[in-house]
Formats: C-alpha cells, structure tokens, sequence
C-alpha cells in the first residue's frame, strides 16, 4: 500500500505543478476558444489541461517501474506498456482537437485505433463470466471488438460529461477510488496476480485528477479539454478491462473452492461493475445515452454539441455551479461505492437499506435547488466563504440609495439571490425608520 500511495502522491504532484506552466503556455499558444452557446463560462479560459495530466502518467508509470513490488508488474505484464502507447495516441488527438478542432468522425477513428493500439499489445478481453453458462471465452476477433468498444464508449462518457467545472475529474476521481478498493482487494486480499496492473492504473489515475482538481475546480483557471477528458477516460477504461478480461477463472478457484460454475456464480456480484465499466461511471454513460437518444430524434448528429446534459438541467432547476457538481459527485459516488459494496457483501441487506437511504436525502437535495449550506461558527475558519453564515456590510447599507437592495458581504464573483424591493426600497433596505424620514424629506 506504501507505493501505490507514493505512486499516487507524484502522480498528483507532477500534474499540480505542471497545471501552472500549461496554462501560461495555453494561454501564449491561443488555445482559449471563444465562448460558445451550450457553454457554462462567461468568460475565455484555457485548454490544454490535459498536457499536465499526461505528464503526470508518465511520472506515475515511471515511478513505479522502480519501485520493488510495482517494478514486477512491468517485468511479469504488458498491460503497463500498452497504456501507455494508447494514452499517448489519444492525447496527441486530444491536444489537436483542443488547438485548431477535430471532426467528431475523426475523433472518433482516432479513439478506435488508440484502443486498437492497446489490443496488439495484449490490453485486450479473453473471456468473461456469465451466469448460468459459467466462462465464456472469447475469440480474437471478439475480445478486439469488445474491447475496442468498451474503450470508445467509456472516453465518450467522460468527455460528454466535462461541462461543469471539476466535474469529469471528480467523478472520475471517485470511480477510480472505488476501482482501486476492489482491485486491491483482489490482488493482496486473494491473491489474484492479474489484478496488479488495474490496482496500479487505478492510483495513478486518482492522481491525475487529484492533481488536476485544484486548478479546475469553480471559478476553473484551466480546462482539462478532450486531451485531458479522453486521456483518463481511457485510463479508466484500460484498468477495468485489464482486470476483467484477464483474471483466470482457474485462479478465482483457489478462494471460492468450487466448479467453474459456482466460481462464475459466486464471483458475478464483484465482476458485474468491472464487466462493463459503466456500472462504475454509470452516471456519465446515463448522460451518454439520453443525449445520444435526444439528438437522434430532434434530427441531428448524436456528436452535435446541446444544452441537455444532466448537469445543464441542474443549472436550468435553480442549482448553483457549485452545487450541481457536489450533486453529480454524490450521485457517482453512492453508485460506485454501493457497487463494490454490494460485490463484497452481496447478502449483506443493510448494504441495499444504506444505498436506498442515501438515494432518498439525495433526491431530497434535488427538489431542494436553493438550500444552502452553512458551516457551523466554530467550522467557519475551515471552509470556504460560501458555506460561511454572511453578516451584512454597514458601510454597504449605509451607501444604498433607495430602491437599491444592500449589498451582501460574500465571496467575490458569487452569484446571490436577488433580495426583493419593498416599496420605495424600503424592505430591501430593511428599515422603515429609514423610508419615513425618505418619504418626508421628499
């Protein structure tokens, strides 16, 4: 565990410290594209995020090759090798596209081949668990084609959900956390030697965006653009197939003690959320497939850009920037988790009595769009100025014409709710002292 968080650590460290000159180099090369309709942002703010991100892969990847456990990992896989060649295909495509714009047919090549990169190099699916029917291998040509897919749909999931700012490297913070605890679990606690590299993709890409997330989040400074999105979309991607498409089913006998049926039987509940990595994502795929459906049947491209995204609805209820994103990440959160949970402890009732709970206080926040959070007095020195409790300016109220509602002492830039105005300004001024000695003066 002490490597996989010093991986983590320089991994975070390295994207953090890079994030800085990338965007000053963003910024001189003019990869701030102007704002467009569907865009959250009032302002132009630089690309290229993903520069720093890829940066820090290749100094997690580094680092771990000479440590003394993770260094058997790129002596007995190739696994290690074949990200890395498809991380840095799709990295020069995103990059490309975030400078002077790629076609989506294009983009969408380019994603294919990355995946097909990785295939040759032996990232690919050999079999997989199906209830009832026990393991079923896959052919050559049928393991290239899932996997080829499960990559393609799994980078488009992310990039179509990096619309907010620190959205996509949260969530995808949050399922690599929850990937990272069932990996592990296999690998040291069952002794499963093909879950290695997974557990490995799964720290380095928590540090990635761990690294990332403190640049990104509101007010953004940089944007991680689809160089960033789709680099840890397939990251993401390259560690669920690793592990499942290569686990041994022959291995998985030795902790179920069982025929390959009952291993299949037994294992379906942990290997469900890694069979396809969108039980992990689900909340991205969610978002994938409405948009895909929406577009189709308004007439236009299933690549075309709109305002319909789930956190675009968010916004449109009343929710804050802010706001939506905490929800979006608790949504991902209870998810992924609850998944990996469940896995674990399939028979386990209070598990879905927990899961059912949260989703109930979490469809409570959303019919609650302008509820907002106040820290405690004494927590108040520990979070930031919004979830402050806000006293009102003297020098503000005592400035304020008539008509005009005092302005409130928060954080600069935050949007406030409007206060409405009484007759002559004088609820919004709150003091009707003030409006008769007003009215008389008149």
């Amino acid at each position: 565990m002490r490597e996989y968080l010093l991986t983590l650590c320089v991994t975070a460290a390295v994207t953090y410290l890079l994030t800085g000159p990338v965007r000053k180099f963003a910024i001189v090369a003019g990869a701030m594209p102007e704002i467009r309709a569907r865009d959250v942002h009032r302002e132009p703010t630089p690309r290229l995020g993903g520069i720093a991100m890829f940066g820090g892969l290749c100094a997690g990847l580094l680092v771990a090759a000479h440590l003394s456990n993770l260094g058997k990992v790129f002596e007995l896989h190739s696994e290690p090798r074949a990200l890395l060649s498809g991380a840095g295909l799709i990295w020069i495509l995103g990059v490309l596209d975030d400078k002077w714009g790629v076609d989506a047919l294009v983009k969408l090549g380019g994603q294919m081949i990355a995946a097909g990169v990785m295939v040759l190099q032996g990232l690919t699916i050999l079999w997989i668990p199906v209830p009832g029917m026990g393991t079923v291998g896959l052919t050559p040509m049928q393991g290239t084609l899932l996997t080829v897919a499960l990559v393609v749909i799994t980078i488009n999931a992310v990039n179509f959900v990096d619309g907010l700012d620190g959205l996509a490297s949260g969530m995808v913070c949050i399922a690599a956390a929850a990937f990272f605890l069932y990996a592990y679990r296999l690998w040291f606690g069952h002794n499963v030697e093909a879950a290695a590299p997974a557990t490995l993709f799964a720290a380095i890409l928590m540090g990635m965006c761990l690294g990332f997330l403190p640049h990104n989040m509101h007010p953004a400074r940089i944007f991680m653009g689809d160089s960033g999105s789709m680099l840890i979309g397939l990251v993401l991607a390259a560690g669920a197939i690793s592990i499942t498409g290569q686990v041994d089913p022959d291995v998985l006998n030795t902790f179920t003690g069982g025929s390959e049926r009952a291993v299949v039987h037994a294992t379906v509940p942990v290997y469900i959320p890694l069979l396809l990595p969108l039980t992990v994502i689900a909340v991205p795929v969610a978002d994938l497939l409405l948009a895909i459906v929406r577009r189709t049947w308004n007439g236009q491209s299933p690549f075309a850009a709109d305002r319909g995204h789930l956190h675009h609805r968010l916004l449109e209820i009343g929710h804050s920037h802010s706001r939506a994103v905490l929800i979006m990440y608790f949504w991902s959160g209870l998810i992924a988790f609850g998944t990996v949970a469940y896995s674990v402890h399939s028979a386990s009732t209070w598990i879905l009595l927990l899961i059912v709970a949260l989703s109930a206080a979490g469809l409570v926040l959303l019919l609650l769009p302008r509820f907002k959070p106040r820290a405690p007095r004494w927590a108040e020195a520990f979070v930031p100025p919004r979830y402050r409790r806000r006293k009102p300016a003297p020098a503000a109220e005592a400035t304020a014409e008539p008509g005009e509602p005092a302005a409130e002492a928060g954080e600069p830039g935050e949007e406030r709710e409007p206060v409405p105005a009484g007759i002559h300004g004088a609820t919004a001024i709150g003091d009707r002292s003030r409006f008769t000695r007003i009215s008389s003066n008149s």
